[in-house]
């Protein structure tokens, strides 16, 4: 869906008007990750506008975010079964606004904890470790249910 802040020469744009999403309001879009994305539900949730980050959040943005990210960190943490959800935004990827949020299982590849998960990320796209794609297909099939029937508070 084209959202109403989509720029035609934003690829980030372009690619979330084009690919599978798992939620979308007017603020937030999850997409759906690519294969092997480090571990099984790893996501990333983003801004609908461009933001450089949460400094630059709009009012309603500031408003929302808190409570919106606590849901989608609750239904993360329920449907894959985490013990937490890490959450980790640089913002400079790209011009929107995106925060990491990683499942922490009792057991990581390559014991990985904090910061080291995005070794993880870089290790399963090249085919590194393993990546349990049944398993994922799984926890964001679960996601996106969730999250239709219960979304996050507007």
């Amino acid at each position: 869906m084209k959202h109403g802040s989509f720029v035609e020469t934003c690829a980030v744009c372009r690619r979330n008007a084009e690919s599978a999403v798992l939620f979308e309001n007017d603020h937030w879009l999850i997409p759906a990750p690519p294969a092997g994305a480090g571990v099984p539900g790893w996501l990333v949730l983003q801004t609908q506008r461009h933001v450089a980050g949460i400094a630059h959040f709009n009012d309603a943005e500031a408003a929302n975010f808190g409570p919106a990210l606590r849901h989608f960190e609750r239904v993360l943490e329920e449907v894959s079964g985490a013990l937490r959800i890490y959450s980790a935004a640089m913002g400079e990827s790209f011009p929107h606004f995106h925060m990491h949020m990683v499942p922490r299982s009792a057991t990581m590849p390559k014991d990985a904890k904090g910061f080291a998960v995005f070794d993880l990320l870089r290790a399963s796209q090249a085919k590194e470790i393993a990546f349990d794609e049944a398993e994922a297909t799984r926890i964001l099939d679960a996601y996106r249910d969730v999250l239709q029937r219960n979304p996050p508070p507007p």
